[in-house]
């Protein structure tokens, strides 16, 4: 019976393929080399070497054969004045390289212990800091090897010196001096709550758009189901946090094997080695071969990929947990900010009506008949609620405004999301008017919570009231 009913749910749900094992690669590894700090500096300073042995070439060449009306913008001076300029340039970029540096590390402190750490990944990944990085190690780099071409009259070969390369300098450091002033400016708004929320809000829409397709039908949540008794439990191959999963490899193993696959994970999910991520049993047979058994455990394990940090390449719920450290790190006793906390409820709330018209809720791969072999666990809008109100809830409870944020979200969600969605916000509304009950407000307060309750009420209704009630 238990196996009629799954074969039944199996059979009657689907959904298309997500991005191709190449394609899941790629994400992972654009998303790993954005949080580098080295990567940009790296190019600028081998571009800056490739420049610098460059330029005193092209200035031997062509040096004798400039039109007048060019060499006037030219550096004019002696080999002694060159050396000077170059000098001067390199030892104060490498004075700005070390100032900005130390400025970086602060600011990733700071945003550790204001914020979450986890937005540390988020602060490594800005391209300006990585560009701005880039531009003084280069200039000092170029220096210091265009430097080493200028020949004096007392040397044993003729005077040298290259005006289009110490001229290039000259503009390196004036553009070097003017992206210092944007660095600190940047910095400041970086360091911004609203800054930092939006940024984060935008990495967390990008993963959203790029994994969930839009929804096209009602989502079937088989995880009450349990497996048949031949069903095989699945070890997970090596702990750490799921980063992506090959879903071209788990389904050619399902295929090969004949066999259906219920992998309880997702990307997010922290696996530990040797317990079980999912379980596997025979189409049509009764139990299972032990070499196939072997075989499918393995291709099973090296097609879930781990690692040590959650990212935001695959793990649409990854942004949502960012908001959420940020809001409980804000309610904490030594931040005391419950207006960042409403604030980043607000960009949750944005998100989760987002993410109500997406495809949540596990999802089937096909085969070529059409028949599904593997069903892949993603949280539905329940799980993702409970995630993102329950800690908010726990440590803000006492303050009516982040309390009324709460109904302002579930009124919002309410909008937005399907009849399958809404006993998952009925009930979030039920704990939020219980823990409202239980605090200690007035009466001004407690007559808002009940106006904001009756509101999402309504939207789960479809009907619309207006925010304000006459006095």
């Amino acid at each position: 019976m238990i196996k009629r009913s799954l074969r039944t749910i199996v059979e009657g749900t689907g959904s298309p393929m997500g991005p191709s094992d190449l394609g899941g690669r790629l994400i992972v590894l654009r998303d790993t080399l954005r949080t580098q700090l080295w990567l940009l500096p790296s190019v600028g300073v081998g571009l800056a070497l490739g420049l610098g042995v460059g330029l005193p070439q092209l200035d031997a060449r062509i040096g004798r054969d400039l039109p007048p009306w060019m060499t006037g913008y030219l550096f004019g001076g002696g080999a002694s004045a060159a050396r000077t300029v170059l000098g001067a340039i390199a030892g104060s970029l490498i004075t700005v390289t070390s100032l900005t540096f130390s400025m970086t590390l602060v600011t990733l402190q700071l945003a550790s212990s204001q914020f979450s750490p986890r937005l540390l990944r988020t602060f490594a990944r800005d391209r300006f800091v990585q560009a701005t990085l880039a531009l003084f190690l280069a200039t000092f780099i170029y220096a210091l090897t265009v430097l080493r071409t200028i020949r004096s009259a007392g040397e044993s070969r003729e005077v040298f010196v290259p005006q289009i390369a110490v001229t290039t300098g000259f503009v390196l450091a004036l553009v070097s001096v003017l992206a210092l002033v944007l660095f600190l400016a940047h910095l400041a708004r970086e360091l911004r709550a609203e800054t930092t929320l939006l940024r984060v809000h935008g990495e967390a829409n990008e993963t959203i758009r790029r994994v969930l397709p839009p929804r096209r039908f009602e989502s079937v949540d088989v995880r009450p189901v349990s497996p048949p008794p031949e069903a095989v439990p699945l070890p997970a191959g090596a702990s750490g946090f799921v980063l992506r999963m090959d879903e071209s490899s788990l389904l050619s193993a399902a295929v090969e094997a004949d066999v259906v696959l219920l992998i309880d994970c997702c990307p997010g999910s922290l696996l530990v080695a040797g317990t079980p991520m999912g379980a596997g049993w025979p189409r049509a047979a009764t139990s299972f071969d032990a070499d196939i058994e072997l075989r499918l455990t393995r291709q099973v394990a090296r097609a879930i990929r781990t690692g040590p940090e959650r990212t935001a390449a695959h793990d649409v719920t990854y942004g949502l947990r960012q908001l959420i450290d940020v809001a409980v790190k804000a309610l904490s006793p030594g931040i005391n900010d419950p207006t960042t906390a409403v604030h980043a409820l607000g960009h949750v709330s944005v998100l989760l009506c987002d993410l109500a018209g997406r495809q949540l809720g596990p999802r089937p791969l096909r085969d070529e008949r059409g028949r599904v072999r593997v069903m892949l666990y993603q949280p539905n809008l329940a799980d993702l609620l409970t995630m993102t109100l329950a800690q908010p809830l726990h440590y803000g409870a006492h303050d009516s405004a982040v309390l009324a944020q709460m109904f302002f979200l579930l009124r919002d969600l309410a909008w937005c999301a399907t009849s399958d969605q809404r006993p998952a916000i009925a009930h979030q509304l039920e704990v939020l008017r219980a823990e409202a009950a239980g605090r200690q407000f007035g009466s001004r307060e407690m007559a808002r919570f009940d106006m904001l309750s009756k509101q999402v009420e309504q939207a789960l209704a479809g009907r619309w009231t207006p925010a304000w009630t006459p006095s």
